[in-house]
């Protein structure tokens, strides 16, 4: 099996490790924490497909962070919001709803700070992560949206992975296939 796979976006290219995640199935390990470059040139060009008015970004902690920023800058939206792993002391009357994502093991919880719940009331939103897969996360913070009362207009990711690509409901930039493994995954 190969051990890297260069991502192409646009002009930019990437060389990612290809990590094992079961006995079948590898990933390429795309991390775009602290690829501020990348980061930069995705959010324009994701805006360029992002035709509707919206009011608000909102992302899941923590890889997607970085890309809402960005997207938040350059569309001159002040604020964005993220919906947490776990709850945090400082919050009040947070929401929470249940995850399961193809990179982690155990089940997690994504949660929103009531303060930004309410922000969100009404409001029509764009939902933003690093990359699509299984859609689980995606469908898991969609839940949490409804609940306070936000619609989700559109979703956006830098990559699809693996038959995310074939979806029609999400805007991404490029395609990140899955790999097939016989490693002795533990």
């Amino acid at each position: 099996m190969q051990k890297e796979y260069e991502l192409r976006i646009g002009r930019l290219k990437r060389s990612l490790p290809i990590i094992p995640i079961s006995k079948t199935t590898a990933i390429a390990s795309f991390v775009l924490l602290g690829d501020s470059e990348l980061a930069h040139y995705a959010a324009e060009k994701l805006l360029q497909k992002l035709t509707e008015p919206f009011d608000y970004f909102v992302t899941l902690e923590s890889k997607g962070i970085p890309l809402a920023e960005e997207l938040s800058q350059i569309s001159q939206h002040p604020e964005f919001i993220v919906l947490r792993k776990s709850i945090k002391v400082y919050m009040t009357e947070p929401l929470e709803v249940s995850v399961n994502s193809i990179t982690t093991t155990e089940q997690q919880q994504l949660v929103l700070d009531g303060k930004d719940a309410a922000k969100l009331s009404g409001k029509r939103v764009v939902l933003v992560d690093d990359v699509i897969s299984t859609g689980g996360s995606l469908a898991a913070a969609e839940k949490l949206l409804e609940q306070a009362g936000a619609t989700v207009i559109n979703k956006c990711a830098i990559l699809a992975e693996g038959a995310a690509a074939k979806r029609k409901d999400i805007l991404y930039l490029a395609e990140l296939p899955l790999f097939r493994t016989n490693y002795d995954y533990e």
